[in-house]
């Protein structure tokens, strides 16, 4: 009978130990309606929203060169963002980290040169830091044309 009680509390105390570390995962996250809200917020133009969305450490990788958060805020605060389309999405998430590849359809000039209109593969990185989820890093994979 004892054997039977000793398992008995072994098990409840493994299962309140499970229910516990489930608790504390952070529960999945939909990262197309991360993408999407990014680039709604890339429309309005908005300096503080845009800062608001970076995350310390964030690095972006464009055709012409890598670029740290400044300088993702700066090119964001120049482009002339046409209406676009989003698609394709692909979500992977481990714990606070959530990784988005996509398409974008979109007309949009980069530091002077126009991008092509034809869907281009895009990869944005989240991580929740504090309550919020930050953009950490963003991959464009549209190749540019001079204008």
């Amino acid at each position: 009978m004892k054997k039977i009680m000793l398992g008995l509390c072994s098990l409840l105390f493994i299962l309140s130990i499970v229910s516990c570390s489930q608790t504390n995962e952070t529960p999945f996250v939909d990262g197309e309606k991360l993408v999407r809200q990014l680039w709604s917020d890339f429309k309005k133009n908005n300096r503080d929203v845009l800062e608001n969305w970076i995350a310390d450490g964030f690095q972006s990788i464009h055709e012409d060169g890598a670029r740290g958060g400044e300088e993702e805020i700066k090119l964001l605060m120049n482009l002339n963002l046409g209406e676009y389309t989003l698609d394709n999405f692909k979500t992977t998430q481990n714990r606070n980290v959530v990784i988005v590849t996509y398409t974008v359809s979109t007309l949009e000039t980069i530091e002077g040169k126009v991008l092509p209109t034809a869907p281009a593969q895009r990869l944005s990185v989240f991580k929740k830091i504090d309550n919020d989820w930050k953009w950490i890093a963003h991959a464009n994979l549209n190749p540019m044309m001079n204008k």
